[in-house]
């Protein structure tokens, strides 16, 4: 069954750009976009349904490519401390910081998990994100990963979204292997991994590549362990230090290296030769008040796709709108609302793997996309927060929430 939706503007970010349609009209087919051009052009056919979307401009749906939406507690407390001029290692020592949220995690019940993260991942569908990336990493151990990997795929049941599952269980180091870091990658290697893996619980693995997290080595050993299990990798890199990690990414053909503020000339032109998404958190940056920027004059004169990404999370980018992370990508790491745009839709479905499906606006494709009560697509960005007007098509049907 075919629908006609026209009477509209369509920005396809095609090649990382608007390419816009004036006067534009689509038609999908089921789940996938059937045809897409100008009303003039609209080939003669029959339709089961026909809707008017007013004069709006119509993007891809937004994706957010790198987030842990599932943890227990929050760190609210925390963040307070940290403005009282508690330091983020006089927090931890007393037992805040990461482990507090591994503490709440295992303690939470599955369902508990389920509860809370499906009211922040309603906030970004809410603001017009189709695609999620979510991450484990706050259980580290089997059952706990485990059991945070099965939320994952329970919001993708409950909500309309496409959801990928990210395994993280190099995230940190959990208190049963204090000071004994490689016998915990190898735990993850030769125990973890493999079986999350057989229970159809995986779509990727990511580790935490930085000096107070896990070496290179240690991540090389993991890749390793993913690319004998056909998985596909992604890597916190260069986030506090250089330690070459978004280089050793591209090396194992990373789909992405994602916060990347001290990465070198060298990092950027192996990622480029690679076709490895950089993935920019300026939630964090922000959150954290960085002041170590990315190399964003490389990354453009090189060619590396750039995406941008909520990274929610508890501790250091509590963010509920991926919109106001397009802002912060502007205001912050000066994009243009086109090459922000294009972050959240085009380049963030290359860091999940998903362009052949998802990202532009092309016949073929999945047809997920907002029809924005706005007069150009700049105004996505522009706008700090709010609920812009919009209308969420998801597979082809219009979804409330």
């Amino acid at each position: 069954m075919k629908k006609l939706w026209k009477n509209c503007h369509i920005a396809t970010m095609q090649n990382g750009q608007y390419s816009s349609i004036e006067h534009a009209a689509m038609v999908t087919s089921g789940q996938h976009i059937h045809w897409i051009g100008t009303f003039e052009d609209l080939p003669a056919d029959a339709y089961s349904e026909t809707i008017d979307l007013n004069g709006a401009w119509v993007t891809p749906g937004l994706i957010d490519c790198h987030t842990h939406s599932v943890f227990g507690g929050n760190r609210s407390v925390e963040f307070e401390k940290r403005l009282q001029g508690v330091s983020y290692a006089e927090i931890a020592a007393s037992g805040g910081g990461i482990a507090s949220t591994v503490r709440a995690t295992r303690e939470a019940s599955e369902q508990e998990l389920l509860a809370s993260a499906l009211k922040r991942v309603r906030c970004l569908l809410k603001d017009g994100v189709t695609t999620i990336e979510i991450k484990s990493g706050y259980g580290l151990d089997y059952a706990n990963e485990r059991k945070m990997l099965r939320v994952i795929r329970q919001i993708a049941e409950t909500l309309p979204m496409t959801v990928r599952s990210t395994c993280l269980a190099a995230h940190a180091l959990p208190p049963e292997y204090q000071d004994q870091s490689d016998a915990y990658i190898e735990h993850i290697c030769n125990e973890m991994l493999p079986k999350l893996h057989q229970e159809g619980l995986v779509d990727a693995v990511d580790a935490f590549c930085e000096y107070l997290a896990f070496s290179p080595a240690q991540v090389e050993r993991l890749f390793k362990t993913a690319q004998s299990l056909n998985l596909p990798i992604k890597l916190h890199a260069e986030q506090l230090s250089a330690l070459g990690g978004s280089s050793l990414a591209a090396r194992y053909h990373a789909l992405s290296a994602d916060h990347l503020e001290f990465m070198t000339e060298d990092d950027v032109k192996a990622m480029a030769a690679a076709g490895t998404v950089a993935v920019l958190l300026p939630g964090a940056f922000y959150f954290l008040r960085e002041t170590k920027y990315p190399p964003l004059d490389s990354l453009h004169q090189h060619g590396v796709r750039i995406a941008l990404s909520s990274d929610l999370n508890p501790g250091t980018s509590p963010a509920l709108s991926l919109r106001l992370m397009m802002n912060m990508g502007s205001t912050l790491f000066r994009l243009t609302p086109e090459q922000t745009l294009a972050g959240v839709t085009t380049h963030a479905a290359h860091a999940l793997g998903l362009q052949e499906t998802h990202g532009t606006l092309e016949t073929g494709k999945v047809a997920d996309f907002i029809a924005w009560d706005i007069e150009h697509p700049s105004e996505i960005v522009y706008w700090l927060g709010g609920d812009l007007p919009k209308r969420i098509i998801q597979h082809g049907n219009e979804i409330s929430i």
